[in-house]
Protein backbone atom coordinates (compact mmCIF):
# COMPACT_ATOMS: atom_id res chain seq x y z
CA UNK A 1 0.00 0.00 0.00
CA UNK A 2 1.43 3.42 -1.08
CA UNK A 3 1.48 5.67 1.64
CA UNK A 4 1.80 9.81 1.01
CA UNK A 5 1.97 12.49 3.18
CA UNK A 6 -0.42 15.15 1.99
CA UNK A 7 -0.57 18.80 3.83
CA UNK A 8 -3.37 20.66 3.27
CA UNK A 9 -2.04 23.49 1.79
CA UNK A 10 -3.95 26.63 0.01
CA UNK A 11 -0.93 28.66 -1.14
CA UNK A 12 2.91 28.62 -1.44
CA UNK A 13 5.59 30.91 -0.39
CA UNK A 14 6.02 33.26 2.80
CA UNK A 15 4.49 36.45 2.91
CA UNK A 16 5.13 38.81 6.30
CA UNK A 17 2.39 42.05 5.67
CA UNK A 18 4.86 45.40 6.20
CA UNK A 19 2.35 46.23 8.81
CA UNK A 20 3.70 43.71 11.06
CA UNK A 21 6.66 45.41 11.70
CA UNK A 22 4.96 47.98 13.93
CA UNK A 23 4.91 45.46 16.81
CA UNK A 24 4.06 48.40 19.81
CA UNK A 25 0.95 49.45 17.77
CA UNK A 26 -0.49 45.90 17.98
CA UNK A 27 -0.23 45.90 21.65
CA UNK A 28 -3.71 46.07 23.56
CA UNK A 29 -3.19 48.73 25.89
CA UNK A 30 -0.11 48.30 28.40
CA UNK A 31 -0.47 44.18 28.94
CA UNK A 32 1.87 42.24 26.98
CA UNK A 33 0.01 39.29 24.26
CA UNK A 34 1.57 36.62 26.71
CA UNK A 35 -0.48 38.28 29.76
CA UNK A 36 -3.75 38.85 27.54
CA UNK A 37 -3.62 35.50 25.92
CA UNK A 38 -3.04 32.42 29.11
CA UNK A 39 -3.04 29.18 28.77
CA UNK A 40 -5.79 27.06 31.45
CA UNK A 41 -3.55 25.13 33.38
CA UNK A 42 -6.60 23.36 35.14
CA UNK A 43 -6.18 20.01 34.39
CA UNK A 44 -9.14 17.87 32.52
CA UNK A 45 -11.63 16.85 34.75
CA UNK A 46 -11.30 12.84 33.69
CA UNK A 47 -13.90 11.25 36.43
CA UNK A 48 -16.86 12.80 34.45
CA UNK A 49 -17.02 8.92 32.38
CA UNK A 50 -20.32 7.83 30.35
CA UNK A 51 -23.73 9.82 30.85
CA UNK A 52 -23.12 12.22 28.08
CA UNK A 53 -25.61 12.91 25.46
CA UNK A 54 -24.24 15.97 24.25
CA UNK A 55 -21.55 18.54 23.94
CA UNK A 56 -23.08 21.29 22.49
CA UNK A 57 -22.84 23.53 25.75
CA UNK A 58 -19.00 22.66 25.81
CA UNK A 59 -18.96 23.66 22.52
CA UNK A 60 -21.21 26.80 22.17
CA UNK A 61 -18.57 29.52 23.73
CA UNK A 62 -15.71 28.14 21.08
CA UNK A 63 -17.46 27.44 17.70
CA UNK A 64 -18.02 31.68 17.25
CA UNK A 65 -14.32 31.75 17.34
CA UNK A 66 -13.41 29.44 14.98
CA UNK A 67 -13.82 31.66 11.55
CA UNK A 68 -13.46 31.08 8.05
CA UNK A 69 -10.02 32.87 5.90
CA UNK A 70 -10.20 33.47 2.35
CA UNK A 71 -6.65 34.63 0.98
CA UNK A 72 -5.40 36.07 -2.54
CA UNK A 73 -2.61 35.28 -4.16
CA UNK A 74 -0.72 36.29 -7.78
CA UNK A 75 1.07 33.77 -9.60
CA UNK A 76 2.89 33.50 -12.23
CA UNK A 77 2.38 30.70 -15.08
CA UNK A 78 3.12 30.39 -19.06
CA UNK A 79 6.71 31.23 -19.85
CA UNK A 80 9.89 28.19 -20.46
CA UNK A 81 9.36 24.93 -19.34
CA UNK A 82 11.63 24.82 -15.92
CA UNK A 83 14.05 22.24 -17.35
CA UNK A 84 14.11 22.25 -21.15
CA UNK A 85 17.24 22.65 -22.62
CA UNK A 86 16.50 24.39 -25.30
CA UNK A 87 15.17 27.58 -23.18
CA UNK A 88 18.14 27.33 -21.54
CA UNK A 89 20.81 28.04 -24.88
CA UNK A 90 18.68 30.02 -26.46
CA UNK A 91 17.29 32.26 -24.00
CA UNK A 92 16.18 34.86 -26.42
CA UNK A 93 12.14 35.10 -27.26
CA UNK A 94 11.12 33.27 -24.41
CA UNK A 95 7.47 32.74 -23.62
CA UNK A 96 6.43 35.60 -21.08
CA UNK A 97 4.84 34.50 -17.60
CA UNK A 98 1.48 35.66 -16.50
CA UNK A 99 0.12 36.69 -13.64
CA UNK A 100 -3.18 35.77 -12.39
CA UNK A 101 -5.14 36.01 -8.81
CA UNK A 102 -5.92 32.54 -7.04
CA UNK A 103 -8.50 31.80 -4.45
CA UNK A 104 -7.56 30.19 -0.76
CA UNK A 105 -9.41 29.32 1.69
CA UNK A 106 -8.70 28.08 5.13
CA UNK A 107 -9.76 28.42 9.13
CA UNK A 108 -8.18 30.11 11.99
CA UNK A 109 -9.51 30.30 15.61
CA UNK A 110 -9.57 33.99 17.22
CA UNK A 111 -7.19 33.71 20.68
CA UNK A 112 -7.98 37.33 22.03
CA UNK A 113 -10.71 39.98 22.65
CA UNK A 114 -8.73 42.01 20.61
CA UNK A 115 -8.75 40.21 17.14
CA UNK A 116 -5.27 37.98 17.21
CA UNK A 117 -5.82 34.95 15.13
CA UNK A 118 -4.44 31.82 14.69
CA UNK A 119 -3.92 29.83 12.04
CA UNK A 120 -1.36 27.60 9.66
CA UNK A 121 1.14 29.52 8.08
CA UNK A 122 0.62 27.32 4.40
CA UNK A 123 -3.12 29.11 4.69
CA UNK A 124 -1.55 32.72 4.26
CA UNK A 125 1.77 32.33 2.60
CA UNK A 126 2.08 34.86 -0.53
CA UNK A 127 -1.30 36.75 0.32
CA UNK A 128 -1.85 39.74 -1.05
CA UNK A 129 -5.38 40.27 0.90
CA UNK A 130 -6.66 38.06 3.63
CA UNK A 131 -10.22 38.43 5.08
CA UNK A 132 -11.96 36.89 8.11
CA UNK A 133 -15.53 35.46 8.10
CA UNK A 134 -17.32 35.18 11.61
CA UNK A 135 -19.92 32.89 12.10
CA UNK A 136 -22.67 36.00 13.16
CA UNK A 137 -21.81 37.13 9.66
CA UNK A 138 -18.98 40.02 9.37
CA UNK A 139 -16.25 39.92 7.10
CA UNK A 140 -13.06 41.38 8.28
CA UNK A 141 -9.73 42.60 6.54
CA UNK A 142 -7.01 41.16 8.87
CA UNK A 143 -3.22 41.81 8.76
CA UNK A 144 -0.67 39.10 8.76
CA UNK A 145 1.09 39.89 12.40
CA UNK A 146 3.99 36.67 11.10
CA UNK A 147 4.07 33.61 10.05
CA UNK A 148 6.90 30.90 11.16
CA UNK A 149 7.40 28.44 8.51
CA UNK A 150 9.10 25.92 10.62
CA UNK A 151 6.31 25.09 13.19
CA UNK A 152 3.37 26.49 10.21
CA UNK A 153 2.29 29.00 12.48
CA UNK A 154 0.42 32.20 11.45
CA UNK A 155 -0.68 35.28 13.73
CA UNK A 156 -3.19 37.39 11.91
CA UNK A 157 -4.82 40.51 13.63
CA UNK A 158 -8.67 41.71 12.99
CA UNK A 159 -10.26 45.45 14.19
CA UNK A 160 -13.74 45.43 15.08
CA UNK A 161 -15.60 47.95 16.98
CA UNK A 162 -18.14 44.92 18.09
CA UNK A 163 -16.71 42.31 20.33
CA UNK A 164 -15.44 39.83 19.08
CA UNK A 165 -15.53 36.01 20.38
CA UNK A 166 -12.54 33.84 21.39
CA UNK A 167 -11.10 30.65 22.84
CA UNK A 168 -10.05 29.66 26.01
CA UNK A 169 -6.17 27.74 25.22
CA UNK A 170 -6.09 24.84 27.47
CA UNK A 171 -2.66 23.46 28.95
CA UNK A 172 -1.70 20.70 25.73
CA UNK A 173 0.68 19.01 27.98
CA UNK A 174 -1.47 17.69 29.85
CA UNK A 175 -3.68 16.00 27.35
CA UNK A 176 -3.78 11.97 27.28
CA UNK A 177 -4.59 9.72 24.49
CA UNK A 178 -7.80 8.72 24.31
CA UNK A 179 -9.18 12.29 25.66
CA UNK A 180 -12.24 12.95 23.34
CA UNK A 181 -11.33 16.52 21.28
CA UNK A 182 -13.40 18.55 18.58
CA UNK A 183 -11.96 19.40 15.10
CA UNK A 184 -14.21 22.42 13.96
CA UNK A 185 -12.92 24.07 10.61
CA UNK A 186 -14.26 24.59 7.14
CA UNK A 187 -14.21 21.50 5.12
CA UNK A 188 -13.91 21.65 1.55
CA UNK A 189 -16.05 25.13 1.81
CA UNK A 190 -19.04 23.64 3.20
CA UNK A 191 -19.38 26.05 6.18
CA UNK A 192 -18.32 25.37 9.80
CA UNK A 193 -18.40 21.83 10.91
CA UNK A 194 -17.84 20.41 14.12
CA UNK A 195 -16.66 16.25 13.90
CA UNK A 196 -15.56 14.25 17.05
CA UNK A 197 -12.63 11.64 17.92
CA UNK A 198 -10.07 10.98 20.68
CA UNK A 199 -6.47 12.01 20.55
CA UNK A 200 -4.56 9.22 19.00
CA UNK A 201 -1.01 10.34 20.29
CA UNK A 202 0.57 13.15 21.15
CA UNK A 203 4.01 14.10 20.08
CA UNK A 204 4.60 12.81 16.90
CA UNK A 205 8.20 14.25 15.17
CA UNK A 206 10.38 12.25 12.20
CA UNK A 207 7.27 12.69 9.35
CA UNK A 208 8.74 15.21 7.97
CA UNK A 209 5.61 17.04 6.96
CA UNK A 210 7.48 20.15 7.85
CA UNK A 211 11.00 20.23 5.91
CA UNK A 212 13.44 21.56 8.06
CA UNK A 213 10.99 22.28 10.90
CA UNK A 214 9.76 20.91 14.18
CA UNK A 215 7.35 18.22 14.66
CA UNK A 216 5.28 18.10 17.56
CA UNK A 217 1.89 16.82 16.64
CA UNK A 218 -1.27 15.92 18.27
CA UNK A 219 -2.68 12.79 16.25
CA UNK A 220 -6.31 12.58 15.98
CA UNK A 221 -8.61 10.48 14.07
CA UNK A 222 -11.31 13.47 14.69
CA UNK A 223 -11.98 13.95 10.78
CA UNK A 224 -9.91 17.12 9.29
CA UNK A 225 -9.93 17.36 5.35
CA UNK A 226 -8.55 20.69 3.40
CA UNK A 227 -10.01 23.95 4.78
CA UNK A 228 -9.67 22.82 8.18
CA UNK A 229 -6.47 23.64 8.45
CA UNK A 230 -6.09 26.49 10.91
CA UNK A 231 -8.96 25.35 12.68
CA UNK A 232 -9.80 24.43 16.13
CA UNK A 233 -8.84 21.18 17.81
CA UNK A 234 -10.63 21.69 21.13
CA UNK A 235 -11.22 19.09 24.26
CA UNK A 236 -14.71 17.91 26.20
CA UNK A 237 -14.84 21.39 27.44
CA UNK A 238 -14.35 23.78 24.45
CA UNK A 239 -11.17 24.46 25.29
CA UNK A 240 -8.27 25.23 22.80
CA UNK A 241 -5.45 22.54 22.45
CA UNK A 242 -4.49 22.31 19.23
CA UNK A 243 -4.60 24.16 15.52
CA UNK A 244 -5.18 21.50 12.86
CA UNK A 245 -2.67 21.42 10.05
CA UNK A 246 -2.31 18.15 8.18
CA UNK A 247 -3.50 15.03 7.34
CA UNK A 248 -1.54 11.47 5.94
CA UNK A 249 -3.73 9.88 3.60
CA UNK A 250 -3.09 6.30 1.55
CA UNK A 251 -1.61 7.85 -1.11
CA UNK A 252 -5.24 6.95 -3.26
CA UNK A 253 -7.22 9.71 -2.31
CA UNK A 254 -6.64 13.36 -0.32
CA UNK A 255 -9.37 12.95 2.02
CA UNK A 256 -9.46 11.44 5.83
CA UNK A 257 -8.65 8.30 6.83
CA UNK A 258 -8.29 9.16 10.23
CA UNK A 259 -4.86 9.71 10.59
CA UNK A 260 -4.79 13.97 11.50
CA UNK A 261 -2.60 16.44 12.83
CA UNK A 262 -2.57 19.71 15.11
CA UNK A 263 -0.13 22.08 16.55
CA UNK A 264 -0.02 21.54 20.46
CA UNK A 265 -1.22 25.00 22.02
CA UNK A 266 1.90 25.25 24.00
CA UNK A 267 4.04 25.28 21.20
CA UNK A 268 1.38 27.63 18.79
CA UNK A 269 1.31 29.79 22.04
CA UNK A 270 5.44 30.27 22.34
CA UNK A 271 5.23 31.29 18.72
CA UNK A 272 2.39 33.31 18.60
CA UNK A 273 3.98 35.45 21.41
CA UNK A 274 7.56 35.89 19.13
CA UNK A 275 5.61 36.80 16.51
CA UNK A 276 3.81 39.53 17.81
CA UNK A 277 6.36 40.74 20.21
CA UNK A 278 9.65 40.37 18.24
CA UNK A 279 8.42 40.15 14.45
CA UNK A 280 10.64 36.66 14.33
CA UNK A 281 10.76 33.61 16.45
CA UNK A 282 14.22 33.24 17.98
CA UNK A 283 15.18 30.02 18.88
CA UNK A 284 18.24 28.71 21.06
CA UNK A 285 21.15 26.99 19.08
CA UNK A 286 23.48 23.97 20.04
CA UNK A 287 25.39 23.75 16.13
CA UNK A 288 25.98 20.09 16.05
CA UNK A 289 24.68 17.15 14.01
CA UNK A 290 22.64 14.34 15.49
CA UNK A 291 21.05 11.20 15.16
CA UNK A 292 19.04 8.71 17.30
CA UNK A 293 20.64 5.84 19.05
CA UNK A 294 18.84 2.78 19.01
CA UNK A 295 19.60 -0.21 21.12
CA UNK A 296 21.57 -1.88 17.73
CA UNK A 297 23.68 1.12 17.41
CA UNK A 298 24.54 1.54 20.82
CA UNK A 299 25.65 -2.15 21.31
CA UNK A 300 28.04 -1.61 18.26
CA UNK A 301 29.57 1.14 19.86
CA UNK A 302 29.84 0.26 22.86
CA UNK A 303 27.81 2.04 24.62
CA UNK A 304 25.36 -0.86 26.39
CA UNK A 305 22.55 0.33 28.00
CA UNK A 306 23.14 4.12 27.51
CA UNK A 307 19.33 6.07 26.26
CA UNK A 308 19.72 9.55 24.25
CA UNK A 309 21.48 11.15 21.06
CA UNK A 310 24.34 10.89 19.36
CA UNK A 311 26.34 13.70 18.41
CA UNK A 312 27.59 13.06 14.68
CA UNK A 313 29.46 16.17 14.30
CA UNK A 314 30.28 20.15 16.00
CA UNK A 315 30.25 22.60 14.01
CA UNK A 316 33.62 24.91 14.74
CA UNK A 317 33.25 27.92 16.88
CA UNK A 318 29.67 26.93 17.74
CA UNK A 319 27.94 27.02 21.15
CA UNK A 320 28.39 22.84 21.60
CA UNK A 321 32.53 23.62 20.55
CA UNK A 322 32.90 26.23 22.99
CA UNK A 323 31.39 24.30 25.30
CA UNK A 324 34.08 21.16 24.87
CA UNK A 325 31.18 18.26 23.02
CA UNK A 326 32.10 16.17 20.84
CA UNK A 327 31.63 13.49 18.01
CA UNK A 328 30.71 10.44 19.45
CA UNK A 329 29.20 12.03 22.74
CA UNK A 330 25.79 11.14 23.72
CA UNK A 331 23.62 13.58 25.15
CA UNK A 332 21.95 12.51 28.08
CA UNK A 333 19.67 15.31 29.67
CA UNK A 334 18.70 19.13 28.74
CA UNK A 335 18.22 20.65 32.46
CA UNK A 336 16.21 18.12 34.30
CA UNK A 337 14.60 16.83 30.83
CA UNK A 338 15.88 13.40 29.42
CA UNK A 339 15.90 13.29 25.52
CA UNK A 340 15.30 9.73 23.81
CA UNK A 341 15.03 11.55 20.13
CA UNK A 342 17.15 13.80 18.32
CA UNK A 343 13.90 15.87 17.31
CA UNK A 344 13.32 15.79 21.41
CA UNK A 345 17.09 17.17 21.89
CA UNK A 346 16.40 19.97 19.03
CA UNK A 347 12.63 20.84 20.51
CA UNK A 348 14.34 20.90 23.98
CA UNK A 349 16.99 23.69 22.50
CA UNK A 350 15.09 25.48 20.19
CA UNK A 351 12.81 26.52 22.93
CA UNK A 352 15.35 28.15 24.97
CA UNK A 353 16.57 31.96 24.05
CA UNK A 354 19.69 32.48 22.34
CA UNK A 355 22.57 33.66 25.22
CA UNK A 356 20.44 31.08 27.91
CA UNK A 357 22.67 28.88 29.24
CA UNK A 358 21.61 25.27 29.69
CA UNK A 359 23.11 22.34 31.53
CA UNK A 360 23.46 19.48 29.53
CA UNK A 361 24.00 15.64 30.71
CA UNK A 362 26.55 13.85 28.61
CA UNK A 363 28.05 10.75 28.31
CA UNK A 364 31.66 9.88 27.38
CA UNK A 365 34.12 7.19 27.05
CA UNK A 366 32.03 5.34 30.41
CA UNK A 367 31.63 8.52 32.01
CA UNK A 368 28.47 11.12 32.44
CA UNK A 369 29.50 14.66 33.18
CA UNK A 370 27.62 17.59 33.19
CA UNK A 371 28.29 20.97 31.17
CA UNK A 372 27.12 24.38 30.79
CA UNK A 373 26.49 25.33 27.33
CA UNK A 374 25.36 29.28 26.35
CA UNK A 375 22.82 28.95 23.40
CA UNK A 376 23.22 30.82 20.13
CA UNK A 377 20.53 32.10 17.45
CA UNK A 378 19.78 29.12 15.59
CA UNK A 379 20.24 30.29 11.63
CA UNK A 380 17.91 30.04 8.88
CA UNK A 381 17.63 27.16 7.37
CA UNK A 382 19.14 28.00 4.24
CA UNK A 383 21.95 29.59 6.32
CA UNK A 384 22.37 26.64 8.45
CA UNK A 385 21.94 24.05 5.87
CA UNK A 386 24.83 26.24 3.36
CA UNK A 387 27.27 26.52 6.19
CA UNK A 388 28.00 23.07 6.55
CA UNK A 389 29.55 21.98 4.03
CA UNK A 390 31.71 24.01 1.33
CA UNK A 391 32.62 20.55 -0.50
CA UNK A 392 30.16 20.33 -3.79
CA UNK A 393 32.03 16.69 -4.81
CA UNK A 394 29.16 14.31 -3.83
CA UNK A 395 29.87 11.55 -5.89
CA UNK A 396 33.28 10.97 -8.86
CA UNK A 397 32.63 13.65 -11.07
CA UNK A 398 29.25 15.18 -9.70
CA UNK A 399 29.39 18.85 -8.08
CA UNK A 400 26.19 19.51 -6.31
CA UNK A 401 25.05 22.60 -3.86
CA UNK A 402 22.35 22.86 -1.36
CA UNK A 403 19.14 24.64 -3.04
CA UNK A 404 19.25 28.88 -2.88
CA UNK A 405 17.73 31.42 -4.70
CA UNK A 406 20.40 31.42 -7.01
CA UNK A 407 20.27 27.96 -8.18
CA UNK A 408 16.49 28.48 -8.16
CA UNK A 409 16.48 31.15 -10.97
CA UNK A 410 19.15 29.52 -12.85
CA UNK A 411 17.29 26.47 -13.39
CA UNK A 412 13.63 28.21 -13.31
CA UNK A 413 12.51 25.56 -10.70
CA UNK A 414 8.97 26.18 -9.42
CA UNK A 415 7.13 26.48 -5.72
CA UNK A 416 6.97 23.09 -6.38
CA UNK A 417 10.88 22.51 -5.75
CA UNK A 418 11.30 23.51 -1.87
CA UNK A 419 14.31 21.98 -0.99
CA UNK A 420 17.28 19.44 -1.56
CA UNK A 421 20.41 19.22 -2.99
CA UNK A 422 21.00 20.76 -6.78
CA UNK A 423 23.48 18.70 -9.21
CA UNK A 424 25.20 21.14 -10.84
CA UNK A 425 28.07 19.27 -12.88
CA UNK A 426 28.58 16.33 -14.38
CA UNK A 427 31.38 15.19 -16.22
CA UNK A 428 31.09 13.17 -19.13
CA UNK A 429 33.59 10.76 -17.72
CA UNK A 430 31.75 10.25 -14.75
CA UNK A 431 30.37 6.81 -14.34
CA UNK A 432 27.54 8.61 -13.46
CA UNK A 433 26.90 10.82 -16.48
CA UNK A 434 23.79 8.12 -17.71
CA UNK A 435 21.70 9.01 -14.73
CA UNK A 436 22.56 12.13 -12.99
CA UNK A 437 22.31 15.61 -14.71
CA UNK A 438 22.55 18.69 -14.24
CA UNK A 439 19.57 20.56 -12.92
CA UNK A 440 18.74 17.71 -10.93
CA UNK A 441 17.09 17.88 -7.42
CA UNK A 442 18.07 15.54 -5.21
CA UNK A 443 15.23 15.44 -2.14
CA UNK A 444 15.74 11.68 -0.41
CA UNK A 445 18.22 9.43 -0.24
CA UNK A 446 17.26 6.48 0.75
CA UNK A 447 14.02 7.59 2.50
CA UNK A 448 15.98 10.53 4.17
CA UNK A 449 15.85 14.48 3.19
CA UNK A 450 19.26 15.67 2.63
CA UNK A 451 20.24 19.02 2.71
CA UNK A 452 23.96 19.15 2.44
CA UNK A 453 26.37 17.37 0.35
CA UNK A 454 28.11 15.98 3.56
CA UNK A 455 24.26 14.45 4.51
CA UNK A 456 24.21 12.70 1.20
CA UNK A 457 27.71 11.47 1.14
CA UNK A 458 26.80 9.61 4.39
CA UNK A 459 23.61 8.14 2.89
CA UNK A 460 25.54 7.21 -0.30
CA UNK A 461 27.47 4.05 0.61
CA UNK A 462 30.04 2.70 -1.37
CA UNK A 463 29.01 -0.62 -3.36
CA UNK A 464 25.64 -0.30 -2.53
CA UNK A 465 22.56 0.58 -4.56
CA UNK A 466 20.22 2.90 -3.04
CA UNK A 467 16.94 4.53 -4.12
CA UNK A 468 16.63 8.61 -4.95
CA UNK A 469 13.72 10.65 -4.94
CA UNK A 470 14.60 13.59 -7.64
CA UNK A 471 12.85 15.99 -9.10
CA UNK A 472 14.27 16.27 -12.95
CA UNK A 473 12.59 18.49 -16.22
CA UNK A 474 9.10 19.47 -14.24
CA UNK A 475 8.44 15.82 -12.56
CA UNK A 476 9.31 14.13 -9.32
CA UNK A 477 10.29 10.33 -9.55
CA UNK A 478 12.14 7.76 -7.61
CA UNK A 479 15.14 6.54 -9.08
CA UNK A 480 17.85 3.29 -8.77
CA UNK A 481 21.32 4.38 -8.30
CA UNK A 482 24.45 1.49 -8.03
CA UNK A 483 27.23 3.85 -6.18
CA UNK A 484 30.77 2.04 -6.91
Amino acid sequence: MQISLKPMKIIRNAFISLLSLGFGSLMYGEESIADLVKIDLEPLDRSLNGGVVSYSESLAATRPAVVNIASTMTVKSGGAPSNDPFWRFFGEGQPQQREREVQGQGSGVIISENGYILTNHHVVENSNEVTVSLQDGRTLDAVVVGTDPQTDVAVLKVESEESLPFARLADSEQIEVGDVVFAIGNPLGVGQTVTMGIVSAKGRDGLNMIRGGFENFIQTDASINQGNSGGALVDATGRLIGINTMILTDGRSSGNIGIGFAIPTSLAHSVMVDLVEKGAVSRGFLGVGIQDLDSELAELMGFGDVKGVLITSVSPDSPADEAGLKLDDVVIKVGEREVDSSNGLKLLVAAEDPGSTVELTVYREDRYFKTDVILGERPSNRELFLGQTSDPNLLEGVEAEPLNDDLRKKYRFGDEVESGLVITSVSQDSPYARQLVEGMVIEKIKGEVVYTVREAKKLLESGTKVALFVYVQGFYRYMALEVE
